[in-house]
């Protein structure tokens, strides 16, 4: 976790950020439409990966107030 957080106070984790929100501006502004299409699709993959990710976090946490 610690070299993530070194990572997003770099320099390029702030280039590759300033890159990734161009692109999705450029998404929004020029393909209006097929965002909106997608936005459902979107939605509904992001959801078990936030459960996926979200539950293996607090499992961790888990095993390790178990093991006091």
């Amino acid at each position: 976790m610690a070299a993530f957080r070194c990572f997003l106070g770099s320099k390029f984790a702030l280039v590759a950020m300033f890159a990734i929100a161009l692109i999705g501006a450029y998404l929004v502004w020029n393909h209006t439409g097929d965002v909106w299409l997608a936005a459902p699709y979107v939605l509904l993959l992001s959801c078990p990966l936030m459960h996926l990710f979200g539950h293996r976090h607090s499992h961790r946490q888990d095993q390790h107030s178990g093991q006091n």
